[in-house]
C-alpha cells in the first residue's frame, strides 16, 4: 500500500480532494455568518495534512488552488481575505518554522510577527479595497480593531496549538485508517 501512497497519481488525487474540501469549506462562509472567521481556519488545517503527507511544496500548491478558486467562487470576500492573508499559508510556514528553528521563543516571535502583520494588513485591505467604512470600528468611543488585535493574538495562540493537535491526530490515527 505504501507504493500507492507515494505514487504521483495518488499524490495528485489526494491534493485534489483536499483542495475540493477546502473550497467547499470556504464556500460555506456565505451560508453561516460565523464562518467568516472559523472556516478559513478549518481550510488551513486541511492544508496542514498535505504538508504532513507530501511536504511544503504541495501544501503551497493546494493553498494556491483553494485561494484562487475561493476568490472567484466564495461569496464572503472577507473570509477569503483571511484565508489568503494568514490561515491558508500558515500551516506551511509553521512546518518550516518548527523544523528549522529549534528555540521555541524564536519560533513564537516569528509566528506572532507574521500574524500581527497579516492582521494589520487585512484591516487596511478591508478598509481600502473592500470599502468598509473606518468609522464603523468605533463602538462607544472604543476603537475596536485594537481590541480585536489583542483578542486575535490569544486566538492565534489557540489556533497554532489546534493545528499541532490536528496534525498529530492525523499522523497517528487518521492516516492509518485512510491508507489501509
Amino acid at each position: 500500500m505504501k507504493n500507492i501512497v507515494k505514487s504521483p497519481t495518488f499524490r495528485i488525487a489526494y491534493c485534489g480532494v483536499i483542495s475540493a474540501l477546502g473550497l467547499v469549506i470556504m464556500m460555506l462562509t456565505s451560508l453561516i455568518s460565523i464562518g467568516t472567521y472559523a472556516f478559513p481556519c478549518f481550510a488551513g488545517i486541511l492544508i496542514s495534512f498535505v504538508v504532513a503527507e507530501y511536504g511544503c511544496k504541495w501544501g503551497i500548491g493546494v493553498f494556491a488552488v483553494v485561494a484562487i478558486l475561493s476568490a472567484f467562487l466564495s461569496g464572503d470576500k472577507e473570509a477569503v481575505l483571511y484565508f489568503i492573508a494568514l490561515f491558508g499559508y500558515y500551516p506551511v510556514l509553521k512546518n518550516v518554522n518548527e523544523r528549522r528553528l529549534h528555540k521555541k521563543w524564536i519560533q513564537y516571535i516569528l509566528k506572532f510577527a507574521v500574524f500581527n502583520a497579516a492582521a494589520i494588513a487585512s484591516f487596511f485591505i478591508a478598509i481600502f479595497v473592500l470599502s468598509i467604512p473606518a468609522d464603523e470600528f468605533n463602538i462607544f468611543g472604543v476603537y475596536v480593531p485594537l481590541v480585536f488585535l489583542a483578542a486575535g493574538n490569544i486566538f492565534f495562540l489557540l489556533y497554532d496549538y489546534a493545528v499541532t493537535v490536528f496534525v498529530f491526530q492525523y499522523v497517528t490515527k487518521l492516516r492509518i485508517k485512510l491508507f489501509k
